[in-house]
């Protein structure tokens, strides 16, 4: 009879286990390198383009008057939020934490355009507004006026305008960088990419940046705008946009959706050109797949129907119907093209997280106390609770004192049970801080 005391005996030796461990090493490699996971850092529920000689750093204040003036002009901000269809309770809600939202931060994220929005205006113009830009950036942050996040779009690396674009992306940075720090929320983006290998050009040429002034390697990071057919399906008919995080590791933040040109490229009818388009909805799916685990973010597109004049209604209903349809499926953010798309994208934003709060918050608090409830979570579904509540809170639709009310945790802890691997990265932080002090 078998002694139930004794050490269990195993059949695989340690030459059995460094074989596995030697034929796994390539995807341990992968996973670390191409799949680190999201960074836990905060993402805009938004971002706005406006032409890159329009900006001064009193722009978002001044979108967020004319945001609430348009509003107010509509009956108020919980009147527009019951006609563009928000359940009326919770209309009273968030309205109060919308007309906030526009006073204090009424743009997340801005990008000063040098693509479409600004044309070919000459080298000589082009070449003293993107000076002019990163003077003004700089304006911006030391005032306190600048959003979380700010940058520009160049053109695009196509060969008629490779050459404009990569100047004018050097002469910003270059500039920025001879001002000092560069902005902590600085972001550049990549238009029309068509390849991977313009990818890796704009690889090429921010770690070239960086080298020349004295950057940390990976400091200088760019987002993708998938507005071409050719990114989603290749000439090998391979999908380039899935190579994009293997090909460019930790350089690219985000891939954005360009609801227009990619639309036209497919021969769509003008008028059926929308966000919510079949073939739009295909791309973006593809987007979904191709980033998920990378650490990538996705932005949705925008709608070029305008709050304005006549159409103002129904404008504000069809955008807040698009803002909340790509909440719903996992675009956490998007583009916004006038200040009168402001109170539709925080209004319709903002009832969406505070409509889920409440089951996310009790089943998030039933899981850390392992109290037995309906619904048997798993930790990767608490993940998603987590980041759930905590984009509520990093966008202004829920309050921190709520979550250590209802969940009993605070902001930080939120953050580690969306985002495990963080504590391991403070971790380091901290082992190297402490190693610094001791020398």
């Amino acid at each position: 009879m078998a002694d139930r005391n004794a050490t269990p005996r195993t059949a695989l030796t340690p030459r059995d286990l460094a074989r596995i461990d030697e034929r796994l090493a390539s995807t341990d490699e992968l996973l670390q390198a191409v799949y680190p996971g999201d960074d836990g850092s905060r993402q805009p529920v938004h971002t706005v383009y406006v032409p890159a000689d329009t900006f001064s750093p009193e722009l978002p204040a001044r979108w967020g008057r004319a945001a609430l003036e348009s509003a107010t002009a509509a009956g108020g901000l919980e009147a527009l939020a019951a006609r563009v269809g928000i359940d009326p309770a919770l209309a009273a809600l968030v309205a109060p934490r919308v007309a906030e939202k526009l006073e204090r931060e009424p743009i997340e994220d801005l990008r000063l355009d040098f693509e479409d929005g600004y044309g070919d205006r000459g080298d000589a113009a082009e070449d003293a507004e993107a000076v002019r830009a990163a003077d003004g950036v700089v304006a911006a942050v030391l005032a306190g006026t600048a959003p979380p996040f700010i940058g520009i779009r160049f053109k695009c690396f196509e060969a008629p305008t490779r050459a404009r674009g990569i100047r004018t992306l050097d002469l910003f940075v270059s500039r920025l960088a001879e001002l000092g720090e560069l902005p902590s929320g600085l972001v550049l983006t990549l238009p029309k990419v068509s390849t991977v290998a313009q990818v890796e050009a704009m690889v090429d040429i921010v770690t070239a940046l960086e080298r020349a002034h004295g950057l940390p390697d990976g400091r200088l990071r760019f987002e993708v705008q998938v507005e071409t057919p050719q990114l989603i399906i290749g000439a090998d008919g391979t999908s380039p946009v899935a190579q994009l995080a293997a090909a460019a590791p930790g350089r690219i933040s985000s891939l954005h959706y360009g609801t227009y040109d990619y639309s036209a490229s497919l021969q769509i009818a003008a008028r059926y050109q929308s966000m919510e388009h079949p073939v739009a909805d295909l791309a973006k799916e593809i987007m979904q797949l191709a980033v998920a685990g990378t650490g990538i973010r996705l932005s949705d597109g925008s709608t070029n129907i305008l709050p304005i004049g006549d159409r103002t209604e129904g404008a504000w209903r069809l955008h807040a119907r698009l803002v909340r349809r790509s909440l719903e499926r996992g675009f956490y953010q998007g583009w916004d093209l006038h200040a009168h798309q402001l109170p539709t994208r925080y209004l319709a934003s903002y009832a969406f997280f505070r409509e889920g709060y409440p089951e996310a918050s009790v089943r998030l608090r039933n899981y850390l106390e392992r109290t037995p409830g309906a619904v048997l979570d798993e930790p990767a579904t608490a993940r998603a609770l987590a980041d759930f509540v905590l984009r509520g809170v990093e966008c202004g639709a829920v309050a921190e004192p709520e979550i250590v009310a209802d969940v009993g945790i605070d902001r930080r802890a939120l953050a580690l049970l969306a985002h495990p691997k963080l504590a391991s990265v403070e971790h380091v932080a901290n082992v190297a801080n402490v190693a610094n002090v001791a020398n």
